[in-house]
């Protein structure tokens, strides 16, 4: 290898550092440096392999995204086979497991290891002195695809093993997609209009199948190791519990649920266990597996076919059943979204009676046909949520019309309307029944009208009470009225009274954020406020108009139009007017200069924002002359990144892609503002 010794040594100390600190955080879960830290050693590792090209090795960190987009996969064959297991339904079957296994062992002194059966998909990866030189998938058990670029961008699993491994070794085990990072991918797609995948299985498998390691690398895979095929011979591993432990001196991640048991009583306990305990955890297992624990009576008992016989999976019962889906109906969210769901012929699904499900979205509906009157299949999202798969038909079925989602709000009967992407139809009346709750919180915020001693429960109690059903009545509240609401004296219903009178004098920014109109945050309607300078100019204003202004486009704009189309949302505002708020704005204006900082630039955010909800966060990019992206790419210009960061932030990291926080942005936020 060429290069100067120092820079190699240097390099190479760099790569050991970030190694280590990697397995600490992704497979130990115990990081011992901030991410700061991580990321300025990555760039210095980064920097000097840029200038010592010939020094980059395939065991880098930073080649785990280091692949060009594949044509294809080539086959991998397996010269030892991937086993499939036989299944056991019942805790007889498992008893009747035991009994084979007994007789085929000669003995009844029987030790099992029990392992939770992760929901994802078999690979194989192989190492070559310490290092990984080929990932495969399954196949058939018996011939793969190499998706080696693919399973690199896998953060729990290691490009260099640990300690001193056999020359040759082949680990097996599940890559998965954890359940936070499957819901999350799904509502991104769906947002956007994209097919849901059905389930963190088929996720894992169409990234492990994308030609493009950057679009895998950006889809939080993880993996634990459950076997392995070593070449020289170790005469320490006896057992399967032995080759565990193996496994994570070498650097994986072993499925921390496992237990050894001396006997089947353990093993079947451990089954009727995990059975109940399944939907605690953060990914899918549809089982659990079971195998004899000493390797010599593994290779006594033997494999029949393509399955082993010491080994079996003890499959829970079904997440899915069959019912009838007896009718759509539309719930409005606290964000004024019809969303509709399921009322199903009640039906017994993993002990518990469903009698409804989610439809997540109009889309959702459109894309699944899914009817009233229809047989479908419904299953458990993670265990938890119940959701409609899909209908079951049949040759001559005879179905209802498709469902026809409504063209008024059903609670209030509002104007509403539908996303450009056709995911989402909203209702545009603020002060609508099923809204008026957030309404009122959104409305006396600190960010709004900063309007002290109105916490949630009191104003659900005011909503309760009907002393309170919009904004506007919150400036008519009386002493009397107050000193009702549980909690209340003389002197916090003199300071409420005071709060309020006080909150008339903010100005027409905040007044106008407050009004809570739909992708307005604060940093739009000050925008909006020195563009148009009164309520009624806004009103007034085309659509066209109202694009013109810095960072504004056409949803936000006709979310704007829209809200001043409402009935209701006008005698709110005239009723605000009554009561002394003003609805103008004085003092000096102020315009985004031309020369904007993310002028065609591409921005992610992740995490929590100092000073920005994330709606601000979006309109200040925006403003800023920016588009925001939903996820990380090679085409992404710049990560805004807050406090307690996703998986995004290590994607960012390995494309080299330019970071920046809160401060960052305020700062040109000032200076793009005069």
């Amino acid at each position: 290898m060429n290069g100067k010794p120092e820079i190699h040594q240097q390099i190479n100390r760099l790569r050991r550092i970030l190694e280590y600190h990697n397995h600490r955080y992704h497979v130990l879960n115990s990081p011992e440096i901030s991410d700061a830290e991580y990321d300025r050693l990555y760039r210095q590792l980064l920097d000097l392999e840029g200038l010592h090209p010939e020094l980059v090795t395939p065991d880098s960190p930073t080649q785990r995204v280091g692949a060009e987009p594949q044509s294809g996969f080539s086959k991998v064959y397996h010269e030892v086979p991937m086993l499939s297991l036989g299944n056991a339904f019942s805790e007889a079957e498992l008893q009747e497991f035991h009994r084979r296994v007994t007789s085929l062992a000669g003995t009844d002194d029987i030790e099992y290891v029990t392992e939770l059966k992760i929901d994802g998909l078999a690979v194989s990866l192989t190492y070559e002195n310490g290092i990984l030189t080929r990932g495969a998938t399954r196949g058939n058990g018996t011939e793969g695809e190499d998706v080696t670029s693919n399973l690199k961008t896998v953060r729990s699993i290691p490009l260099r093993l640990t300690g001193i491994p056999p020359s040759r070794l082949e680990v097996r085990g599940e890559a998965y997609l954890p359940l936070p990072a499957f819901r999350i991918m799904n509502e991104s797609r769906a947002d956007t209009g994209q097919d849901s995948f059905a389930n963190p299985r088929n996720a894992a498998a169409g990234t492990l199948r994308q030609l493009d390691p950057k679009v895998a690398a950006s889809r939080p895979l993880a993996f634990f190791a459950y076997s392995a095929v070593i070449d020289d011979a170790k005469s320490d591993i006896t057992s399967q519990w032995d080759l565990l432990a193996f496994l994570m001196d070498c650097g994986f991640l072993v499925n921390p649920d496992r237990k050894l048991h001396r006997d089947i009583k353990g093993v079947t306990k451990y089954c009727r266990d995990w059975e109940k305990q399944r939907g605690t955890l953060p990914y899918e297992i549809d089982g659990v597996v079971v195998k004899v624990n000493s390797l010599a009576q593994q290779k006594k008992i033997g494999a029949v076919s393509r399955e082993p016989r010491w080994a079996i999976a003890y499959k829970f019962q079904a997440a899915t059943a069959i019912t009838r889906l007896l009718e759509i109906r539309i719930n409005v969210g606290r964000t004024g979204a019809l969303i509709p769901y399921a009322v199903l012929d009640p039906v017994q699904l993993g002990g518990v009676t469903i009698k409804s499900a989610t439809l997540h979205n109009e889309e959702d509906v459109r894309r699944k046909d899914i009817r009233e009157g229809d047989t479908v299949v419904i299953k458990r999202a993670g265990d938890v949520i119940p959701q409609v798969v899909g209908p079951v038909l049949k040759k001559g079925t005879v179905r209802n019309d498709p469902f026809v989602y409504p063209e008024r709000c059903p609670v209030c009967d509002a104007e509403v309307q539908k996303e450009d992407d056709g995911a989402f139809t909203y209702c545009l009346n603020r002060n609508c029944p099923a809204q008026r709750f957030e309404s009122l919180k959104h409305f006396v915020s600190l960010e709004a009208m900063d309007i002290a001693g109105l916490g949630p429960q009191t104003l659900e109690k005011m909503l309760e009470m009907k002393i309170v059903t919009s904004p506007a009545d919150l400036f008519s509240l009386t002493s009397e009225q107050i000193l009702l609401l549980p909690g209340f004296k003389e002197k916090s219903a003199s300071n409420l009274l005071e709060s309020l009178e006080k909150s008339k004098s903010r100005d027409f920014p905040h007044i106008l954020f407050a009004l809570g109109i739909r992708h307005v945050g604060e940093v739009t309607a000050r925008l909006l406020a020195d563009a148009f300078r009164s309520i009624d100019n806004i009103k007034n204003a085309p659509r066209e108009e109202i694009m013109a202004v810095p960072g504004i486009g056409p949803e936000t704009a006709d979310s704007i139009n829209g809200f001043f189309r409402i009935r209701e949302n006008l005698l709110q505002l005239d009723q605000l007017r009554k009561h002394g708020l003003r609805f103008e704005l004085s003092g000096e204006r102020k315009v985004p200069e031309n020369n904007l900082p993310l002028e065609g630039k591409t921005v992610v955010i992740t995490g929590t924002l100092d000073g920005y909800t994330r709606q601000e966060a979006k309109d200040a990019v925006a403003i800023l002359g920016g588009k925001v992206s939903s996820s990380v790419s090679s085409k992404t210009d710049f990560l805004l990144v807050g406090a307690n960061p996703g998986s995004k932030l290590a994607k960012a990291r390995e494309l080299r892609i330019g970071i920046i926080d809160a401060n960052e942005l305020e700062r040109m936020m000032g200076k793009a503002l005069k």
